[in-house]
């Protein structure tokens, strides 16, 4: 199996016909067919499904498809990494974001830095938690965000921010003629859960919060990214707990926000900045020292 095979792949899975894949490439139509013949016999699988209606992916090739993202972000990740090495990690900060911590604030952070200190190179990688974690343990990664803390007496857990949390459901719910909603209420439907690899630190907040409530959640699925959330959230398979700040940034028509009613305090989802206990850059200090006095007046690192 060549690289070149598996990049022939993924140019037509997201183009869909053969022809325009093939220019994308700068191939002829045929070895760019002969690739894919050649990749599903060594597969023993179709990957797409080919009648008068188009090209389209089988759910094997949807599959193969996803993960070979992850592979290909995972090899761009090793090239940044070797050219860090080479460099001797001078001038560089390689930052893992992880449960969907790339929110506005982060955006305004980094734009501050290329403005404050644009010598530095910073480059990020969205990758689940326990990557993030390994990544951190190993050198991979020199800082990264998340929204868990549970990191083990190697790593440093610094609060940044946190954000409000709201419920979104379909815009017909019966629970909109509330304009807050107590959590034991919510628990009375099913719920749009994250999914226990890909958002980690959210669910680890979101379960302990539902845990102030004497009440077993129904649970009905399980999303891996917020806009798989809010659509099955909109096609009234359940409820979801997201920030108003993720509602800001995706809004979807079919979805309306609600408060958090408490039993006590305010709901909120918490984010952290993770780096390796020992062996602080000089350019990581300075990024670290950049969001200290951006922060509101509990952000601390611990």
């Amino acid at each position: 199996m060549e690289l070149r095979h598996l990049r022939r792949f993924i140019v037509l899975a997201e183009e869909l016909h053969f022809t325009r894949a093939a220019e994308r490439l700068h191939i002829e139509q045929s070895p760019l067919s002969r690739s894919i013949k050649e990749l599903e016999d060594e597969l023993g699988v179709a990957l797409f499904k080919r009648d008068r209606s188009g090209t389209s992916l089988t759910p094997a090739g949807e599959v193969y498809l996803l993960n070979l993202r992850r592979v290909f972000d995972s090899l761009d990740q090793a090239a940044v990494s070797a050219k860090a090495a080479a460099a001797g990690y001078r001038g560089m900060l390689r930052i893992a974001v992880s449960d969907g911590a790339a929110e506005p604030r982060l955006a305004t952070l980094l734009a501050h830095c290329r403005e404050e200190d644009p010598e530095v190179e910073i480059h990020l990688f969205d990758v689940p938690l326990a990557e993030q974690l390994r990544g951190l343990r190993e050198g991979v990664f020199d800082a990264g965000f998340a929204h868990s803390c549970d990191t083990g007496n190697d790593i440093v857990a610094g609060f940044v921010w946190s954000d409000p949390l709201v419920v979104v459901m379909a815009a017909r719910h019966p629970l909109l003629v509330r304009a807050q909603i107590p959590l034991d209420k919510l628990l009375r439907y099913p719920l749009v859960m994250g999914h226990p690899y890909e958002c980690e630190g959210y669910l680890q907040q979101i379960v302990k919060l539902l845990s102030e409530v004497n009440a077993e959640p129904i649970v009905v699925g399980q999303a891996s990214s917020l806009g798989m959330a809010l659509t099955l959230v909109a096609a009234g398979y359940g409820l979801c707990f997201v920030t108003a700040s993720q509602i800001g940034m995706y809004g979807h028509p079919d979805v309306v926000a609600r408060e958090l009613q408490m039993p006590q305090g305010e709901a909120k989802l918490m984010t952290y900045l993770l780096y390796p206990r020992t062996g602080v850059s000089e350019p990581l200090s300075r990024f670290i020292k950049r969001i200290q006095p951006r922060g509101s007046d509990n952000t601390q690192f611990l």
